[in-house]
C-alpha cells in the first residue's frame, strides 16, 4: 500500500460521507467537485479497495469504507488538535471556532458575540453548523464543532454553560379571541388548530405539552419559524413559540404568556473545557455579549 497519502484526501473523503454528496463536501472544503471525486478516487487506488458507492441519490459508504471511516476520522480530529496548539503557540492570531447552533441564536445571539470577540482577536475565522438539538449534541461528541447552544439537561458526557431560560409563547392571530386573556389558559391550546415547530428531535414544545399532559390539534408541522408566524397571521391557527425566536418579526400576530411556566432553558455545551482550545477559551468569556439590550433570566 502506498504511505503517500496526505490529510487532505482523508478530510475529503470523512466531509463527502458526512455530506452524502461530493458537491456539498467540495462547498465546505472549498475545493472542486471534480478535485473531491478526484482525491477519494486517489485513495481507493492507494488502498486498493472501494470506499464509497456513487448514484444519482448521492454517495453511501461500501462495507470496506465503514471499516476505514473510524480510522480517518480519527486522524482527521489529532490534526485538529495539532492544528489547535499550534493556533495556541500563535496568540490567537489565527484560528477556527466551529459553532452548532439553531436558526434563533444565530440570528439574535452570536452576531453580538462574534462582533465583540472579533473586536478583540480580528484573525479568528467561524465556522456555524445549523441543525436541531440532537444533530448539535452528536456533533460536539464526535467533534465536529467546539461547541454547541443545547437545552439543559444535555448529554452526561459534555460540559455545560448555563445562558438562560426563554418563555415559550402563544402566537395567535391579530383578532382571534384569546387575544382578550391576559394570560392564555394552556388547555385552551387543545381547542385550536395548531402550528407546530418541531424536526422531529427533541422539541421544546412537544416537552411542554408532555409535562402537562396536553394533545393541540396539530394541522401544520414544520422547523420553520417564519413559516408558522405566516400560516398564523392568515388565520390558520395558533403556535407556540421561543420568545427569542419572535424578536424583529415582520408578521402581524399576537404574542401572549400562558398562564403556566413554559420556558426552554438554553446552555453552551463542549466535551471539555479543559481540553477546548485557547480561541475557544476566550471565546467562552465572551458569552455574557449575547443579549444586547435584552434581558435574558
Amino acid at each position: 500500500m502506498d504511505m503517500n497519502l496526505n490529510l487532505q484526501k482523508l478530510m475529503a473523503f470523512v466531509k463527502t460521507v458526512e455530506c452524502g454528496s461530493f458537491t456539498k463536501a467540495a462547498e465546505a472544503l472549498n475545493y472542486t467537485q471534480s478535485g473531491v471525486s478526484r482525491m477519494i478516487q486517489d485513495l481507493e487506488k492507494d488502498w486498493n479497495t472501494s470506499l464509497l458507492e456513487r448514484s444519482r441519490a448521492g454517495v453511501r459508504l461500501t462495507s470496506e469504507g465503514v471499516l476505514l471511516l473510524p480510522y480517518a476520522k480519527t486522524l482527521c480530529l489529532e490534526y485538529q488538535k495539532l492544528q489547535k496548539q499550534v493556533d495556541e503557540l500563535n496568540g490567537l492570531q489565527s484560528g477556527l471556532i466551529r459553532i452548532g447552533t439553531i436558526s434563533s441564536i444565530a440570528t439574535h445571539w452570536l452576531p453580538n458575540i462574534i462582533k465583540a470577540f472579533q473586536q478583540d482577536y480580528p484573525g479568528i475565522d467561524y465556522e456555524l453548523l445549523l441543525g436541531d438539538y440532537s444533530e448539535i449534541e452528536a456533533w460536539i461528541l464526535e467533534g465536529r464543532v467546539d461547541c454547541g447552544f443545547l437545552l439543559q439537561p444535555a448529554h452526561p458526557d459534555l460540559e455545560t454553560i448555563y445562558l438562560g431560560q426563554d418563555e415559550l409563547l402563544v402566537i395567535l392571530p391579530e383578532h382571534h379571541p384569546l387575544v382578550e386573556f391576559d394570560r392564555v389558559p394552556f388547555k385552551a391550546l387543545c381547542d385550536q388548530p395548531f402550528m407546530l415547530l418541531d424536526r422531529g428531535g427533541r422539541s421544546e414544545v412537544k416537552e411542554f405539552f408532555e409535562q402537562y399532559g396536553i394533545s393541540p390539534m396539530v394541522k401544520f408541522t414544520t422547523w420553520d419559524d417564519y413559516a408558522i408566524m405566516s400560516m398564523v397571521e392568515s388565520g390558520l391557527g395558533i403556535s407556540l413559540l421561543p420568545q427569542l425566536i419572535l424578536q424583529r418579526v415582520p408578521y402581524r400576530i399576537v404574542t401572549k404568556r400562558l398562564d403556566v411556566p413554559a420556558y426552554r432553558e438554553i446552555c453552551l455545551a463542549l466535551r471539555s473545557k479543559q481540553t477546548a482550545s485557547h480561541a475557544v477559551k476566550r471565546f467562552l468569556e465572551y458569552l455574557p455579549f449575547r443579549s444586547e439590550g435584552e434581558t435574558v433570566v
